[in-house]
């Protein structure tokens, strides 16, 4: 995916999260993010969406810690959220694209600008189903190729890091499989005691395959929703589920 559909796929997943949020008023709790209200996520997406635009705007490239939300709430909290996104989206359309700052995932992308925008694009999508979970009713749908994409960036991007918890004593192999995106949507897993190590690719023996739609295997694999399809091991899919979650 280009850098200009991740930026509207953020403008819009943006706007959706804030309208779900108003709709079911910010002391709603958050079924997907347990002990969570919508207060606690229009504040940590908002904080987030500010800390991941001055990056850009200011050129920052040493890591910088995340700033405090202001203490409001109600309708005076979306409309901070509401600002807070629109300052992002609007720092990223607005950069260069050579912009030089820092950047967090081992994949990070061609630029640091494509990494932002990629990076705050998936973001914002994960929390807009946290929103209309708490709102109720249908989700709002997530393509394909940005499903995909969002897989890959988990797997070989944060999952790459030291900080990734799902590891194993004795070397395992998972394998992960989007059954509706064609041949390339499958990624091989390989865990140890390290980091895991993700390639794509279905090349070789896996002990267990987690698969199903590219937008339903999006959100099982940030812990949104259940894995759709388990194949042998099931053991590798609880080691997931128990382990894998993002601070």
């Amino acid at each position: 995916m280009e850098t200009a559909e991740f930026l509207e796929t953020l403008d819009r997943e943006g706007q959706l999260l804030a309208a779900a949020a108003a709709d079911a008023g910010t002391g709603a709790k958050v079924p997907t993010c347990p002990g969570w209200q919508v207060r606690d996520l229009l504040r940590h997406t908002g904080a987030v969406h500010r800390w991941a635009a001055a990056f850009v705007a200011d050129r920052h490239t040493t890591p910088r810690p995340i700033g405090d939300s202001p203490d409001l709430d109600g309708a005076e909290l979306v409309t901070w959220y509401r600002d807070s996104h629109r300052l992002l989206v609007g720092t990223l359309a607005a950069a260069p694209a050579d912009v030089e700052c820092w950047t967090f995932l081992p994949a990070a992308g061609p630029s640091a600008l494509a990494f932002w925008t990629r990076r705050q694009a998936h973001e914002t999508t994960v929390h807009r189903y946290d929103a209309e979970a708490a709102r109720g009713g249908p989700a709002s749908p997530v393509a394909r190729e940005f499903a995909v994409d969002g897989i890959d960036e988990l797997l070989r991007g944060f999952h790459a890091r030291p900080k990734s918890r799902v590891r194993t004593e004795e070397p395992r192999t998972l394998r992960i499989r989007a059954v509706d995106a064609g041949p390339d949507a499958a990624w091989t897993v390989r865990l140890t005691a390290g980091p895991p190590v993700t390639v794509r690719g279905a090349a070789g023996e896996a002990e267990a395959e987690l698969s199903g739609p590219a937008d339903a295997l999006y959100l099982a694999l940030w812990n949104r929703a259940p894995v759709p399809a388990v194949s042998g091991d099931d053991s590798l899919a609880a080691l997931w589920r128990e382990r894998s979650g993002i601070g």
